[in-house]
């Protein structure tokens, strides 16, 4: 799968599912042992493997992306600190291939922030009171409004969300960071013909 053929991302209402757990790292979405897999197509049936399935294979019902109210969900609500660990490009991969648009928490780590900006799934960052109330009210439809840069609830609340400008144009548009750059390569080949 091209990055450049993800989905442009400009506003969707959809429903939350909730994962407060604090400091989930990388090796938690994506356990090491997927790295080696040869494609990122089906990769999401990997994520969070070590607690969507016990060490008998079995499904564990009670873990919540295992249960019937979160099918369907594109907006993970988690827990602050979210991505830590491991530079793994891997693990907004999973989220991505299983269906996740965006993830809203209190904060990321850098490098997984990064990694989700460049691979087309919206981190955002809202305010503890704003975030609790998230938790406190599981299975909520919401708007995403990335062009406007924010979050709408039903009842009319708004609440903006900060995001880099290059990332939010690359993200509404579908681009990776080497589409953009070909997008101007006729500019570049002009600027090589005159070295």
């Amino acid at each position: 799968m091209r990055l450049d053929k993800l989905e442009k991302i400009k506003k969707f209402k959809a429903k939350t599912v909730n994962l407060p757990n604090e400091d989930i790292d990388t090796d938690q979405i994506i356990p090491a042992r997927f790295l080696t897999l040869p494609s990122k197509e089906g990769i999401g049936e990997c994520l969070f493997a070590d607690w969507r399935i016990d060490n008998s294979g079995n499904i564990n019902h009670d873990f919540i992306l295992n249960k019937d109210e979160s099918k369907g969900c594109e907006i993970l609500v988690a827990g602050n600190n979210f991505g830590c660990g491991s530079s793994r490009e891997h693990a907004p991969w999973a989220l991505v291939d299983y269906g996740f648009k965006a993830i809203i928490s209190t904060s990321f780590a850098d490098i997984f922030k990064n990694n989700s900006l460049k691979n087309g799934l919206l981190p955002i960052v809202l305010s503890r009171n704003i975030h609790n109330w998230l938790l406190d009210n599981p299975g909520v439809n919401i708007t995403i409004d990335l062009e406007n840069t924010r979050v709408e609830f039903n009842n009319g609340d708004e609440h903006e969300f900060e995001i880099e400008p290059f990332s939010k144009y690359c993200l509404i548009n579908g681009l990776d960071q080497l589409s953009f750059i070909l997008n101007h390569e006729d500019d570049i080949r002009k600027y090589e013909g005159t070295l």
